[in-house]
């Protein structure tokens, strides 16, 4: 709570004696109302051990503790209690974390992290392998890219949240684990040795269309800072040239609204980028910044899959409702639901769902609420191939965003 400044009058000696006694009273009612609450009088239980609910759940804990056969740590008690409570919710996406965990996920935020090597999509079944880095523990072990990861560290993936998944294949760095990859049906078991890996967050390259140039700029995940690399790669494949681009977000989970905001208006102008409503949250619209890297005039493609979700749809979905790109590739995943990351006093952290989003012309990808909606629907369909080495997706792109460039024939 924040500190309050009080102001104090004079007080006679015997004001100060009864208002010391008083605290002394107080305090012992507090310590004999947390330990045997039965003993506190009932009308002023409630107010020295707090309401009946939160009451009778200390009280179970508590004999849990003390009689249950074994010696139950009260931390794990603690855990148990909030993974519960947060499970009953049947929200998907939203979770607790343990300390341990809540350091995991952390770790994964930023562009370094240590694992076995692969970008996830989320996945009824667990998570969907979207991406194997080079020289990691995932190439090695030889998952490829449409693999389905189904189990880790001894428990099952099905229908959890991806960031609660990635945490029991995250650890440190020359640690095992162990999990269960299913392809073409068939699961086979593998054991993996994590390593530090580095995520590259922008990748960039420029490509040539039937004589025209074409920027492309992969962005694999919304994390601290992801704004300013993916205006620097654009600013490097304009110089360059670049008379379109190619904004890839396949395989982005999401990560920070307000990155999504500030990776919005590379492309916008001004305007409405997104609006976000919540019970305990206000309504907040992001608009765009006013500083766009590219032209207006300048032809804008954005390339997505089922695994574009989260801050990677609010961003598809404010270029496509303000007009700005064509949308190429597949549904996205649609979620159309926000998390706040609640630390609490254990080190562990709750990530629960505290609101919805918006797109400028007011859709809510989601649906309703939690459940998966329909996501946004492509302008021009296109699926890449898993089973072939060319990339069948962003050859339709680059061939839209050609064309928009003045392309009459395409290569």
């Amino acid at each position: 709570m924040p500190s309050r400044r009080r102001r104090f009058l004079p007080y006679l000696l015997t004001a100060v004696v009864a208002f010391v006694a008083g605290l002394a009273v107080l305090a012992v009612g507090i310590w004999i109302g947390g330990r045997h609450p039965d003993a506190v009088p009932k009308p002023v239980r409630a107010s020295l051990t707090g309401p009946e609910a939160g009451r009778v759940v200390n009280e179970a804990l508590r004999e849990i503790e003390e009689s249950y056969y074994r010696k139950i740590p009260s931390s794990q008690l603690a855990d148990t209690a909030i993974a519960g409570a947060v499970k009953e919710l049947d929200d998907r996406f939203s979770n607790y974390f343990t300390p341990a965990e809540y350091r995991r996920f952390k770790e994964a935020q930023g562009s370094r992290f240590t694992g076995i090597g692969v970008t996830v999509a989320e996945d009824p079944a667990g998570l969907r392998v979207m991406q194997v880095f080079d020289g990691s523990p995932a190439e090695r072990a030889g998952i490829r890219n449409g693999d389905l990861i189904v189990r880790a560290g001894g428990e099952s993936l099905k229908g959890k949240d991806s960031a609660a998944a990635t945490t029991l294949i995250k650890g440190p760095s020359g640690t095992d684990v162990r999990i269960t990859v299913r392809r073409d049906g068939q699961d086979r078991d593998l054991t993996l040795t994590r390593s530090q890996v580095t995520v590259p967050v922008v990748a960039s390259t420029l490509r040539e269309v039937c004589g025209k140039k074409v920027g492309v700029v992969a962005l694999s995940q919304f994390s601290s800072g992801a704004h300013a690399e993916v205006y620097a790669a654009i600013e490097r494949l304009e110089k360059r040239g670049a008379q379109a681009f190619v904004f890839d977000l396949r395989g982005n989970g999401g990560g920070l609204v307000d990155e999504a905001q500030l990776v919005a208006s590379a492309f916008l102008p001004d305007g409405k980028v997104v609006t976000t409503r919540g019970r305990s949250v206000p309504e907040r619209t992001l608009e765009a910044t006013g500083s766009p890297v590219v032209d207006e005039d300048t032809p804008v493609v954005v390339l997505v899959d089922r695994g574009t979700a989260s801050a990677s749809e609010i961003v598809a979905g404010a270029l496509q409702d303000r007009d700005r790109a064509t949308i190429v590739g597949t549904r996205t995943f649609g979620k159309g639901v926000f998390q706040e990351v609640i630390e609490l006093t254990n080190g562990g952290a709750l990530d629960i769902t505290a609101g919805q989003y918006f797109t400028p012309k007011g859709r809510n990808l989601g649906g309703r609420g939690v459940a998966s909606g329909t996501g946004l629907q492509p302008d021009v369909k296109a699926k890449d191939d898993p089973d072939t080495r060319a990339d069948e997706a962003l050859r339709t792109a680059l061939d839209e965003a050609a064309d928009k460039a003045g392309c009459d024939e395409r290569s």
